[in-house]
């Protein structure tokens, strides 16, 4: 079983936590100091020995920060987590604040009037943000100081960094060598007119040199830095008991492995330019680079959008992927639609259920992340986790959330179904068909090329709009493949800049959650790529959606007489397509539920 169920938090412990923080800060001379969420490598995604905001407050969620005063403590949290957060700290010593709406310089200046000095640790905070921060400061009286980590110096029994072993990942999965990938990057930074790159994110570096780790939990990545030079050797610098035996020989001559001791002294050895992202890097590379005098040059981390835009064999993993798990899928549904009815089944035993299905496959490495499954009023939560504590049974007459997904050796998936259990009120079906027509609007979209998420995002608000209704997380975010669920840079969302481009994987998810009642969403992934000319068009080149996620949609929750025509016929296409794809890999009893479930409307 991969996933557990234990609390992972407790608000009681963030009081006596809180003051002996405060008791180091105060023997440092700080006025505060910050906690982000983020570890050394600024993922989204961290090791337990990396969970020191949820250790301090309780908060357990994927994103936020927490910034610690004399006499007052913010946790700074989006809407994803609003209710999350109030069930999981403890209100009379961490004051939730909505964020991004107020901003950490506006809190700081209204909670220290006459100044002081705030701590942060190098290590988890990036130079971009750093530097925005002391800018919306100067003037303030307030400033900021690099120090040491006060949390890991009482964390008393915090967890050691993870070991986990850097194996070859198969070409025949990657689909290039990875010495045509450091050959084609080694040559932008020579256009470029740069010497090296310093990677910091796991994620570019187990794409750039074909590799997978096993340090985050659900993400098969390493905990490694590299440096990339303008010839294409690349210097890997980790943990040496992370070095598989194979790996030297997988890896060649034009890599250099080194101990992660050796990667200060390395950065300070580099001949500049030497380019840094500083929206990813963490500050503490900069300031090395800085010590020695070597020339930088900020610019985004070359890995990005190449790992981004999936190669043929990526995308062909990434599709065969997705009909494995849409089996295993249509049997957990089949599943549930017989037992959950029947009353004493509990969120754990969904969560229990549903990947035995996937484990059933052969190929599951691991699920993508925690699976969510909220009856009731716990989907209400966007991320929720269930635990011994919060487990709910399903009951007659509520709607089940659940968001899964498995990594496979050929792909990642990520899906959200809603589930009727017994007879629902109109009230759960009026919002889940305006969420369904928003998620067959992104669907069926064709768009000029060089449009960003930000473009996109409205349209699969649109019909909650019409209502008075929204949902307060992006409507999409980037997959990788047999790496992050959640990858950059692209995302369906109102902040996202990044031009979509073909191979780029996205989901496509949008929800509605109503506190203290219901949540739902609906989730397929989608493959950006170019769309067939149409007659009478223009010469415009045009882009749109490849969906790769074959699984019903619940029809006894929509009110079809509130679906046009066009949005009728797609979703029975779909059902079609699902019918078709899976019903052949499926038990006879699975099949024959799968044939109601995908009847025309």
């Amino acid at each position: 079983m991969h996933q557990t169920f234990e609390s992972p938090t407790r608000p009681q412990d963030g009081a006596p936590r809180l003051a002996a923080l405060r008791a180091e800060m105060t023997g440092e001379g700080l006025s505060g100091f910050l906690i982000p969420r983020a570890d050394a490598y600024q993922g989204e995604y961290v090791a337990p020995h990396d969970e020191r905001l949820a250790w301090l407050t309780g908060f357990s969620g994927s994103a936020g920060f927490a910034a610690v005063l004399p006499d007052r403590a913010g946790i700074f949290i989006d809407g994803r987590y609003r209710v999350q957060v109030r069930t999981q700290v403890d209100p009379g010593h961490f004051t939730p604040v909505d964020w991004p709406e107020t901003k950490l310089s506006d809190w700081l200046i209204a909670e220290l009037p006459d100044g002081g000095v705030i701590g942060l640790d190098p290590w988890l905070h990036t130079p971009d943000e750093v530097a925005k921060l002391e800018a919306a400061l100067t003037g303030t009286g307030i400033s900021l100081r690099e120090t040491a980590n006060l949390v890991d110096r009482i964390w008393v029994d915090q967890p050691a960094p993870p070991a986990g072993r850097i194996s070859p990942y198969p070409e025949e999965m990657a689909g290039e060598t990875h010495g045509a990938k450091r050959a084609r990057l080694g040559r932008s930074l020579r256009e470029a007119g740069q010497k090296a790159v310093v990677l910091t994110q796991p994620d570019s570096i187990a794409w750039l040199l074909n590799l997978r780790g096993g340090d985050i939990a659900r993400t098969p990545v390493p905990h490694a830095f590299g440096v990339l030079h303008d010839d294409g050797h690349v210097t890997l610098y980790a943990n040496p008991a992370k070095y598989a035996n194979d790996l030297p020989g997988h890896l060649g001559k034009e890599v250099s492995l080194r101990p992660d001791s050796a990667f200060g002294p390395g950065l300070r050895s580099l001949i500049g330019p030497v380019r840094i992202d500083p929206q990813r890097a963490p500050l503490w590379v900069l300031r090395e680079l800085q010590a020695a005098g070597i020339a930088i040059a900020e610019g985004e981390d070359p890995c990005l959008l190449p790992k981004a835009c999936k190669n043929a064999t990526e995308l062909d993993g990434t599709r065969a992927a997705h009909i494995r798990d849409g089996a295993a899928m249509v049997e957990f549904l089949s599943w549930l639609d017989d037992e959950a009815p029947k009353g004493g089944l509990s969120e754990i035993d969904v969560v229990k259920r549903l990947e035995s299905f996937r484990r059933a496959t052969g190929a599951l490495k691991d699920i993508s992340f925690e699976t969510i499954a909220g009856a009731g009023p716990n989907a209400a939560m966007c991320h929720y986790r269930v635990s011994e504590a919060t487990n709910r049974t399903v009951t007659p007459g509520e709607l089940l959330l659940v968001d899964s997904g498995g990594q496979y050796l050929d792909g990642t998936t990520d899906i959200t179904r809603t589930i009727a259990v017994g007879v629902i009120p109109n009230a759960e079906k009026e919002a889940f068909t305006r969420v369904l027509q928003g998620m067959i609007a992104v669907s069926r979209l064709r768009f000029p090329k060089g449009l960003s998420g930000r473009d996109l995002d409205a349209v699969a608000r649109y019909p909650l709009w019409l209502a008075g209704m929204d949902y307060d997380h992006g409507t999409g975010h980037g997959v990788g493949h047999y790496l992050s669920v959640h990858e950059g840079p692209q995302r369906l969302s109102r902040i996202s800049t990044v031009p979509l481009r073909p191979g780029m994987i996205l989901s496509n998810e949008p929800g509605y959650y109503r506190e203290g009642a219901f949540g739902i969403r609906i989730e397929n992934l989608i493959l950006v790529r170019e769309a067939a000319p149409l007659p009478g068009g223009d010469a415009r080149e045009m882009l749109d959606f490849e969906t790769v996620t074959f699984v019903p949609i619940d029809r006894r929750l929509i009110l079809s007489d509130r679906l046009s025509a066009a949005e009728r016929d797609w979703l029975n296409a779909y059902h079609a397509e699902v019918a078709a794809r899976i019903g052949p890999l499926v038990s006879a009893g699975a099949r024959r539920w799968l044939d109601q479930a995908t009847a025309p409307l």
